[in-house]
């Protein structure tokens, strides 16, 4: 069995967390500050959000035993992300894209 952690380790782990979470985030602000960045790295970068967006979503609905339960309470999910990618296509608005799959995922779970 191992010892709790006690205050001053705790309080050392904190700091050094902050204080690489600080590093990570400010000294390339820092850095780069007044420089212009390539056109392909400004590109590549503009890709991050919606990458880290498309993986949490996929998290969400795709998950290992997600069709034990049937399809349909696998498919649910599904059929209002699909509309979501619709009306995202149509619309380009990230308001009517919550409210189209909260209504979506609504309607799909009273059928």
């Amino acid at each position: 069995m191992t010892a709790p952690i006690t205050w001053p380790d705790f309080f050392v782990i904190l700091v050094v967390t902050a204080s690489c979470m600080l590093a990570s985030r400010v000294l390339p602000m820092m850095l780069l500050k007044g420089r212009e960045l390539p056109t392909r790295v400004s590109d590549a970068l503009g890709y991050i959000p919606p990458a880290a967006f498309a993986a949490l979503v996929a998290n969400d609905l795709l998950t290992p035993g997600m069709f034990d339960a049937g399809f349909w309470p696998a498919g649910a999910p599904l059929a209002a992300a699909l509309v979501v990618m619709v009306v995202a296509r149509l619309t380009k608005s990230l308001l009517w894209c919550a409210v189209a799959g909260i209504a979506a995922y609504s309607l799909l779970m009273l059928i």
